[in-house]
């Protein structure tokens, strides 16, 4: 008798623990605003959307969402909020585990700057910056596997922006070349492998415009004119 009464009370227990916790997930304020756990499940299954604390309609700490993979949720990012403003610290997973991206968000908006790894791995493959609108600016870098420059570029509201540069994984530089406006504008230099010259000439919204030379193992070769696509120049 007392052994069923004990089991009744354990019983009892269980169910308003459950109650008070499914209670306690996904409510509201007085003013109609969410607060506090709030979480939700892909539709029709108990899979995991995302989970997260709200302090009257704010998103407050770490928000956690998740994809399906397999019908299972797994774990897709991150979001750590705070109360003062709208900006967010996110970061990006592979089904893995393994961080893909990190940076700020403003709402939907990527700002400051972004981070992208390699393929299952913790080695920088883009490091980039944005503006408050979202939009690229400043200087953007490109790694190689093993941590060397493969591009350097430069962005201003969005767009390709001044000097630019490409280097094999043996940190030769291949290719210099100047933009405005997101097209190639201003002189540009090619160079092979073993950091010779191939070819160097002005570009004109994308084009090659003017006289541009061309090399052969590092010696000149010929002048063509981009105007007419005319050789002017032979050489020996």
């Amino acid at each position: 008798m007392i052994k069923q009464k004990v089991y009744l009370t354990f019983i009892f227990t269980i169910t308003l623990t459950l109650a008070y916790t499914q209670k306690s997930v996904n409510q509201f304020d007085k003013d109609g605003k969410r607060h506090g756990l709030w979480t939700k499940n892909y539709y029709q299954t108990d899979q995991k959307r995302y989970e997260g604390q709200f302090v009257h309609g704010k998103e407050v700490d770490t928000f956690k969402y998740y994809t399906l993979s397999n019908g299972k949720s797994v774990l897709s990012a991150t979001k750590v909020f705070n109360l003062k403003d709208s900006l967010s610290m996110v970061k990006f997973y592979t089904s893995k585990g393994k961080v893909i991206s990190e940076g700020e968000m403003n709402g939907q908006r990527y700002v400051g700057k972004w981070i992208y790894y390699h393929k299952n791995s913790s080695v920088k493959m883009i490091e980039e910056n944005y503006n408050d609108k979202g939009q690229l600016e400043g200087e953007r870098l490109v790694y190689y596997n093993n941590g060397a420059i493969a591009e350097t570029a430069h962005y201003k509201k969005g767009e390709l922006e001044g000097e630019s540069k490409w280097y094999s994984e043996a940190k030769v530089l291949l290719r210099h070349s100047i933009y405005k406006n997101g097209a190639l504008n201003g002189k540009t230099i090619y160079y092979d492998s073993a950091g010779k010259k191939t070819s160097e000439g002005t570009y004109t919204a994308d084009r090659k415009s003017g006289i541009w030379k061309y090399y052969k193992v590092g010696k000149l070769s010929k002048e063509i004119d981009h105007t007419n696509n005319k050789v002017i120049k032979k050489y020996d």
